[in-house]
Order: C-alpha cells, then structure tokens, then sequence
C-alpha cells in the first residue's frame, strides 16, 4: 500500500532484517581517514565514492551520478541528482565520508575501527556515527519511499565529501562554481549527536569556529631566574595578564567587540525545554561557570565562548630555573550568529593595545563562520510536524549547534534553510577511540526518515506556499 505507515514498515524491516548493519559493515570497511594526508586514504576515499556510494545512489534510488575532483586538494566530491519534475520542490541531501585517523592501538581489545562489532546496543566502528552510519540511514530512508511510491514525489541532489573531518577545504568552492545545480528548497543533512540518545532532534546550523593564537616573544633563549628575575619581562605572566583582560576566571568573555549583543527570543524559545549533559558519560557541569544569567543551553547554543586549548611556556613537563624567552597560548572563538569574526584579529589588537599588551602578536587561523536558519522558518515547522507524527513525541529543537559543522557553504554559499537531522547521541564516542552507533538509535532514525521523506513528497512549504 502507498502510505506513510507503510514506507515506515519498510524502514523498520530494513533494519530488523540485518540488511542496514551489513551495509553498514561493508562502507565502515573503507579506511577513509582525512586528516594524515597519505596516499592510502586518499585512495580510500575516492574508492568509498565511485565503488560503494556511487553504484548505490545510481542503482537503487535511480540518480545520475559523478565524482568531482576538489580544487583544495585529494578530497573528492560525489554529486548525484534524480530529476523528477520542475513542478516539484527539491532538496539537497549532504554527507561526508571521511573519518577521523582510527588509531586502532587506542581501542579496546576486541574492537577494529574498520570493522563492525556488535556488543548490545553498541555497534562500534570508525564511521558508524561519524558520518556514515547517518547518511546510509538517510540513503536508506530515500529509498524505501521510491520503493513504496514508485517515485520519491521530489527531486533529489546529492553532496558527499571526503574531507570534513580536515574543514571541508573547497566545500565552499565547490558550492560557488556548482550554484545552479545545487539549487535546491531545502537542505537536510544528518551529522553530530542529538541533544540526547532518547529525543530525536533538528538543529538549524552551528556556532562559528575561530583559532588563533596569542604570542609573546620577547627574546632569544632564557635567563636565568636568580640573577634576572625582577629585571626582565616574563613572557609567560604577560601572557597570562593578557588572557585575564580577554576572559576572566570564571569563563566570561570579556571583550566587548566578540559578545553577542542579545539571543533573540525564539532562540530562547526553542532553548526552555533543552536540557544539557546528565548522561552516564558524560562530565559534570560546572556551577558558576560562563555567562552569568544565561541557563546551560543559552550559554552553549546561543552565546559565545572562548577557550584556551593550550598554553605553554619554557619546558613545560621539565622545568628549569629561567626566565623564558617566549610564551604562547592556543586559543578558539565560538560565535553565533551576528558576530564579526571576519574581525577578530582587529577587536584582540585594538583590546591588547588598549589594555597595555601591544607586545603581544595575534595570529588569526580560518574560520568557519557561524550559521542559523530563523527557528520560525516554514520548513522547520514542518520538519518538526513530520518527526512528531512519526515518533509521537516533542522533538528537541536547536537554533544551532554548540559544534561547528561546513554548514556555511549551504546557508551562505547556496542560500538555503538548513534542516540537520542527528541520528548519533553524545556518548557516541566521535572522534574517539571505541566510536559507536546506538542500535535504538539508528532504527528510530530510519523510521522518522522515512516518515520525512514521504511527507516531503506529499506535502511542503514550498508546495503549501508557492
């Protein structure tokens, strides 16, 4: 029968069949690692394309497929399209398949990044939630509505790349020179955790990601701190007194230029019922630390942070009697949405010369800026409407994530209205030794996928409001 109940019982016995977990196996197979830079990767990850996801979009969801060389470097690209009719609304659907390195030395015994192990609930492997385990659910998802249809009911582009876990070099790129064939109503992508493992959740787009580094190089070699302390500058406690000036010791961003000026009232809306950590895994949250007067969600989804990733002077893990010459900090900007990051390294100058600190240097790295789709967009009702049917309960919404995902090169690149769908949860160990997709997890997702994709054919914004 042509019904959503229907679609979703295909769904759910793709799963329940075994079929989702040996696909599964097959792709986390591909050692598609990103961030080392050796020729075997590279092949990987061409093969991952044109071997594995290529023939599965052109044979089982009817696309026209090819891979595109990235202009940034060995992390091809895969487009395909299935063009039903102009009529329709079309969506783009985005993935990545690279992983993280899979230092299988760091895992447990009886576990192999690249292979599936089923322990309970726990399906561990490189990739399994990061990211191919939620786009083969998406994949998955598409196919079992042209099963149930005979037609997805919308046109369909896909955009996988290989090289997110590295930044997505030319993702960007890629999107400006392929603007008119990746037109699209609406993207829906899958990647991260949702805010928990029990509630499905849509997030919007991602807070910004900016690292510099502060730096302060006085002199060449040390000194001896008997015969030089008092009369020669150290280069650590500048550092330090520097830092204080630009966040206190509590965690509260100091610097007038970087705080956003307010977080709009949906936000805040959308943030009342968002309950941060409280799983088994994870860390405690500190009282009193960040933004004072904002609840957890507001300080880690609508405002912005500032961290200090490393900080280092002299020989940290040996220290000598000495004065070092040099000091450094590592340090990261998380902004949202209405934050001039493009700045950033004019607000520090201005803000150290002002504070006393012109001998500290200020070394900006690239960014990736700040998203948000408007939480009163049409598209997000629906998408929520749809994931309440399905489920039969409130879905988690988030103005953004805490995280930061290339979702610029769709939002600002492409113009779209971002709809990010997780089908991983927090303790998901991504990124880490023993990754691992949550079985309950995988199957609700299948299911509300299906569930989305069948009313995207049935009934849209765009089609609701031409």
């Amino acid at each position: 029968m042509m019904t959503r109940a229907a679609v979703i019982a295909c769904a759910t016995e793709y799963y329940d069949s075994g079929e989702f977990l040996a696909e599964l196996g097959r792709r986390v197979a591909f050692a598609t690692e990103s961030q080392d830079g050796a020729r075997a990767g590279a092949r990987e990850r061409r093969s991952y394309l044109t071997d594995e996801l290529a023939p599965a979009l052109t044979g089982r969801l009817g696309c026209e497929a090819r891979v595109l060389d990235n202009p940034a470097g060995d992390y091809p690209l895969l487009m395909a399209t299935r063009h039903e009719d102009d009529e329709l609304p079309t969506v783009l659907v985005y993935g990545h398949g690279d992983v993280v390195l899979g230092e299988p030395e760091r895992w447990r015994p009886g576990l192999d990044p690249w292979q599936v192990v089923v322990e309970g609930d726990r399906w561990y492997g490189r990739g399994t939630a990061d990211n191919k385990g939620q786009h083969t659910i998406n994949f998955a998802a598409l196919e079992q509505v042209l099963r149930v249809r005979g037609r997805l009911g919308f046109n369909l582009k896909v955009l996988v790349e290989t090289g997110e876990e590295t930044g997505s070099p030319g993702l960007r790129a890629v999107c400006a020179q392929l603007r008119d064939e990746l037109a699209a109503d609406v993207l829906i992508a899958s990647d991260g955790p949702r805010v928990a493992a029990e509630r499905p959740t849509v997030f919007l787009g991602s807070r910004g990601s900016t690292p510099f580094t502060l730096r302060v190089d006085l002199r060449e070699g040390s000194y001896h701190s008997g015969n030089w302390g008092g009369l020669l500058r150290n280069p650590a406690t500048v550092l330090a007194g520097a830092l204080a000036t630009i966040v206190d010791a509590r965690g509260r961003l100091l610097v007038s230029g970087l705080r956003p000026r307010e977080i709009p009232e949906n936000v805040r809306e959308a943030l009342r019922d968002i309950t941060v950590g409280g799983g088994p895994d994870d860390p405690p949250l500190d009282d009193g630390w960040g933004e004072p007067g904002l609840t957890p969600a507001e300080r880690l989804v609508g405002w912005n942070t500032l961290e200090v990733l490393s900080l280092a002077a002299g020989n940290p893990d040996s220290p000598v009697n000495a004065i070092p010459g040099s000091a450094h900090a590592h340090c990261q900007l998380r902004s949202v949405v209405g934050t001039d990051v493009d700045k950033l390294g004019v607000i520090l100058r201005d803000h150290l010369d002002e504070h006393g600190f012109p001998m500290v240097d200020v070394e900006v790295g690239t960014t990736m800026p700040p998203t948000r789709t408007d939480p009163d967009d049409p598209w997000v009702r629906w998408a929520l409407g749809s994931i309440s049917r399905t489920t039969g309960a409130k879905p988690a919404l988030l103005p953004n994530l805490g995280g930061s995902i290339p979702n610029h090169a769709f939002a600002d690149e492409l113009g779209l209205c971002t709809l990010w769908i997780p089908h991983s949860y927090p303790a998901c160990a991504q990124h880490a030794p023993d990754e691992h997709l949550l079985a309950p997890v995988a199957r609700e997702s299948l299911r509300i996928m299906a569930g989305l994709f069948w009313d995207l054919g049935e009934d849209s914004p765009v089609r609701s409001h031409p």
